[in-house]
C-alpha cells in the first residue's frame, strides 16, 4: 500500500468539494480547481468527516504509481484554493529589471527588445521591487510552470552569475581565464 496514498485528504473549513464522472473539483477562498483522474483509481468523498480518501483496485505497478500521484494532486488543489502557491524569482545583472505592463511581465534582461510574457489564467505576478518577481496562484502546476518559463528567458550563466534566477537557487560558479605572465 502507498504510504502516501492511503492517508486521507482532510478538508479544511470554507473548502467545497465534489467527485463526479472522473472528476474531482474543489473550490475555496482563493478560487476553484478540477481534476480529471485516471479511471483505475476510486475517489470517495466523506462528508461525515470531511475527508476525500484515494484507492486503487489492484497491486499492479501502473496503480501502485498512480495512487500516491492522484492523492497528491488533490492535496495540492486543497492547499492551493486555501493558501495558494508561489514562486520568487531574482534577476541578477546590471541593467536587468522588470516591470509590469497591465498584467503582463516585461523583462529587460540584456537582449535587444524586451521580452513581454502574459501570465495564464489564474495567475498573477507581483513586483517587490525591480529585481524580484512573485509568480502566485491556486494551481501548483500553473505557477511553477509560469516561473519556469521567466527563467528560461535568461537562466543563470557561471562566470559572472548575472540572469533570472529562483530565490533560494544556488548557481555554481565557474573561474574565468586566468592569464599568466610566464615566459614563452
Amino acid at each position: 500500500m502507498s504510504r502516501i496514498g492511503k492517508q486521507p485528504i482532510a478538508l479544511p473549513a470554507g473548502v467545497k468539494a465534489q467527485v463526479a464522472e472522473g472528476k474531482v473539483r474543489v473550490e475555496g477562498p482563493k478560487g476553484k480547481l478540477e481534476l480529471v483522474f485516471h479511471r483505475n483509481m476510486k475517489v470517495q468523498l466523506d462528508d461525515g468527516s470531511k475527508a476525500i480518501q484515494v484507492s486503487r483496485p489492484d497491486d499492479e505497478r501502473l496503480n501502485r504509481a498512480l495512487h500516491g500521484l492522484t492523492r497528491s494532486l488533490i492535496a495540492n488543489m486543497v492547499e492551493g484554493v486555501t493558501k495558494g502557491f508561489e514562486k520568487r524569482l531574482r534577476i541578477e545583472g546590471i541593467g536587468y529589471q522588470a516591470r509590469l505592463d497591465k498584467k503582463a511581465l516585461v523583462l529587460t534582461v540584456g537582449y535587444a527588445n524586451s521580452v513581454t510574457m502574459s501570465p495564464p489564467d489564474g495567475v498573477t505576478v507581483e513586483l517587490t521591487d525591480p529585481t524580484t518577481i512573485v509568480v502566485k496562484g491556486a494551481d501548483k502546476q500553473k505557477v511553477g510552470q509560469f516561473a519556469a518559463e521567466v527563467r528560461r528567458v535568461r537562466k543563470p550563466e557561471p562566470y559572472k552569475g548575472k540572469g533570472i534566477r529562483y530565490e533560494n537557487e544556488q548557481v555554481r560558479r565557474k573561474e574565468g581565464k586566468s592569464f599568466t605572465s610566464g615566459s614563452a
